[in-house]
């Protein structure tokens, strides 16, 4: 009985703590995301099937910027001159990124993050899957 409280203590504070992003993860958040779906507080799910535009992120370090880009059909991006600064900071053991611009200052928890998926949750236990886009032309 003893030993089988002592594993769940240990279980309880393993999972309670929450998933530490690397420093070589976060290199992984340069390039283009696309948005895949939202997962509600609630827990109902918002799909994105068809996005004009595409989070690019660009970090140096962990200081970078994020733009909205928008693809076209010949496979090249439009982009315009607005960004968002972002700064990469650890606190309480969780990895955020947090966007300033001239309006407002926020931040989103890196959840998981890979060479091919990106899950962040905002302030607002809103959480957004993202994954590379595929390249694509109609030429």
């Amino acid at each position: 009985m003893r030993k089988t409280v002592v594993l769940l203590f240990v279980l309880f504070i393993t999972f309670s703590c929450g998933h530490t992003i690397a420093d070589d993860d976060i290199a992984k958040l340069n390039g283009y995301w696309e948005i895949q779906e939202a997962i509600m507080a609630d827990g109902t799910k918002k799909d994105y099937t068809i996005n004009p535009t595409i989070d690019y992120f660009e970090l140096k370090g962990k200081t970078g910027f994020r733009k909205k880009v928008m693809p076209q059909f010949d496979g090249t991006y439009r982009v315009n001159d607005l960004s968002e600064k972002i700064e990469v900071v650890q606190e309480d053991g969780k990895t955020f990124i947090k966007y300033t611009t001239e309006y407002a200052k926020w931040k989103e928890q890196i959840i998981d993050i890979n060479d091919q998926e990106l899950m962040l949750k905002n302030e607002h236990d809103l959480e957004y899957h993202y994954i590379k886009p595929k390249p694509f032309s109609v030429k």
